[in-house]
């Protein structure tokens, strides 16, 4: 498996396994691939890693800023993170996601934030902060992972483009 930044030829490819992995998944709305799509026309890609395997992109991930009521600043999200189905369980979301935050803390990053399941996120570090909120998610899903000891607290909201829906 390789581990490598996204090129504009994968662009089509990453909608595509994007859209695979959340078609049939119970908490989606099967917008994401729509998501990938506007933060990438924002500019607002910060980092997207795509997995290949014998040369075929099979997974990605990516991450986006967010802001937060505090006024914190060098604070990202997580997501989506995507691998086609009959590659699950393989892995490779994993290692898309210590890639990326590996690559966040390496650019100065003060933490990042997610939507997910607790049971899977907290191998990465990943806790519920109760001084962290997005509105309208239940707090023990929505997660954090600070890199430093700094007291970030406040409403955390996503870039716009996660509201893109077609």
């Amino acid at each position: 498996m390789i581990i490598r930044s996204e090129i504009e030829s994968d662009t089509e490819v990453i909608s595509e396994v994007v859209n695979a992995a959340f078609e049939d998944h119970p908490h989606s709305r099967q917008t994401e691939q729509f998501i990938v799509r506007a933060l990438r026309a924002a500019n607002a890609l910060t980092i997207s890693l795509v997995a290949e395997v014998g040369g075929k992109v099979v997974g990605h991930v990516a991450f986006s800023p967010v802001t937060i009521s505090d006024g914190s600043h060098d604070w990202y999200g997580l997501g989506p993170v995507a691998v086609l189905p009959e590659c699950q369980k393989q892995g490779i979301g994993k290692s898309l996601i210590r890639e990326g935050l590996s690559l966040l803390k390496a650019s100065g990053a003060r933490g990042c934030v997610l939507v997910g399941d607790p049971g899977y996120y907290e191998r990465f570090g990943f806790r519920n902060l109760p001084d962290l909120t997005l509105d309208g998610v239940p707090q023990e899903y929505f997660l954090a992972l600070p890199f430093d000891n700094s007291k970030t607290q406040g409403v955390v909201e996503f870039h716009q483009g996660f509201s893109a829906n077609g």
